[in-house]
Order: structure tokens, then sequence, then C-alpha cells
């Protein structure tokens, strides 16, 4: 198996650019999936406190026999947390869970409407405090459109390392791919399958069959040639390996073009810009 490659961020840190993610794992469940994950050879793993899971993905990097410094570690501020001293608090919390003295990335969960209270750019700058203090080696944003990062980048000092967004074959989000690109911000693609509505495509079953892969296998292929950083998740054994047995083979530009033409402007999960939750 190849090693998964490295992206270098804009602040100089490296992060595995294929990893493993733990939304909507149950946290009975967790250490378990996560252990089978760092045995198949993933080295980043990607939670958040409002997961509820930040305590078993510690235990199961404590117990892997894995330096600290081999696993790759992202949380994200819990929606309820965007008031300096709460995300302070939030953070420390997150700390003490994972049993760290420190997180390679810590993002902004989401950018929520002045009408709870917050101020994105106030809460941004509370995690400028984490980076300098080095208990965040590097920290970014999640589900921040063009707009919001326009006015952060206008209106604080650190440029995010990261934009976490949804992305997939019916959500390429190339306006966001593209502005992110021009300003050096990493982007990552949560939900890469897109909840596994994209697998039964005929364009990506046909490539799945021309390339021995499976459909899902072709997809987070696809992510990795166009530059996303992708964390599937599962908590399958085997399904947990399958994943990770994409650096065997490439798709020509041509596969990846049919992929990306498949774009619907499509989401499964919520719209930045309407979301009405804390």
């Amino acid at each position: 198996m190849t090693s998964i490659p490295d992206i270098t961020l804009n602040n100089g840190q490296t992060i595995p650019q294929f990893g493993f993610g733990v939304f909507l794992i149950e946290p009975k469940d967790t250490a378990a999936a996560v252990s089978t994950a760092l045995e198949a050879g993933y080295r980043h793993i990607d939670t958040a406190e409002m997961y509820g899971n930040e305590a078993e993905v510690g235990e199961a990097i404590a117990r892997s026999g894995l330096d600290r410094g081999e696993v790759f570690v992202t949380s994200k501020l819990s929606n309820d947390a965007h008031e300096p001293d709460e995300a302070r608090q939030a953070f420390a919390g997150t700390l003490k869970a994972l049993g760290t003295e420190y997180v390679d990335l810590f993002l902004i969960h989401w950018p929520l409407p002045t009408r709870y209270g917050g101020d994105f750019v106030q809460t941004w700058r509370t995690l400028e405090e984490f980076y300098r203090e080095g208990r965040a080696r590097s920290i970014g944003v999640s589900n921040f459109q063009p707009h919001h990062l326009r006015r952060l980048l206008s209106e604080s000092e650190i440029i995010p390392a990261v934009d976490q967004i949804e992305v997939n074959p019916y959500l390429t989000q190339d306006e966001l791919h593209g502005f992110c690109a021009e300003h050096q911000i990493a982007v990552e693609g949560y939900s890469p399958l897109g909840q596994g509505r994209v697998l039964d495509d005929p364009t990506i079953t046909a490539i799945a069959r021309s390339a021995a892969k499976t459909p899902a296998q072709v997809v987070l292929r696809w992510h990795l040639q166009r530059g996303d950083i992708i964390f599937p998740k599962s908590v399958t054994h085997d399904r947990i390996r399958e994943n990770i047995d994409i650096f065997d083979f490439r798709l020509s530009l041509e596969q990846v073009e049919a992929i990306s033409a498949l774009n619907r402007n499509e989401r499964t999960g919520f719209d930045p810009d309407t979301v009405d939750w804390l």
C-alpha cells in the first residue's frame, strides 16, 4: 500500500490527505472503530465536541502504541461555545477528553448567524489565542462560504489553514473550492460519498468496473486527485480497510472530469446560510 500523501498547510504544518471520520459513530463504538482505522494505516482522525466521542478517540489513540505525534487529530468548537470564555472552556474540555496537550487542527464548526449572539470573527480571535499558545498546531473553519471567508480575511490576522465543507460528486462546490485555492486555504471534504447517494450513479459504477475497484474507492480517489482532504467514516472492519485501499490506481483526467460533471449542487447536510439550529 502506498503511503498516504501529506498536504502542506499555509502555516507550514502538514496534514495527511486521507483520514478517518467519526461523525455519527456512537461513543460505545468509537474506540473500536478508531483502533481498526489506526491498525489499517490511518493517521488522521477527525472528531468534534458535538459528536460526543472525543474521549473515545483519545482512548483509541492512547492504546494504539503510536506516539502522539504520529496521529493528526482534528476537533471542532461546539456551536454553544462561541463567546470567548465559553470557547476557552470548551477547548480545554476537548484537550482533556482527548487526553492530549494539543490538537493538530481546531475548527469553528459552523458560522452561526448573528441572531444567536455569536460573532465568528470574535470566535476566530479566540482560536488565534490557542494557535499562538501552541495548543492548536493549526486552526481553521468548517462550513464557511466565500462571504464568511472574505469577512474573516479582512478582519483577522491569521488565515484559516482549512475550510471543512460538504463535498461529493453531486456537490462539487467549485466556486468555494476556487476561492480557497486562491487564498491558500486547504479544502477538507466531509460526507465524501454523499452519504452513499452517489455510489449507484451509472458514471461512477462504469468507472469502477473498468478500474476493478468499488464505486466508493473510485469516488474517494476522485477527491484525492482534485486535492481534497477527506476522512470517510465506517464502523465496519472490512469497509474501513477497503476505503484506504485507493493508492494503487489513478483515474484518468477524462474520468475525473466525468465525475466532476455529475455536480447537481445537491446537499445531504445543512446549508450554512440557512441552518437554524445551535
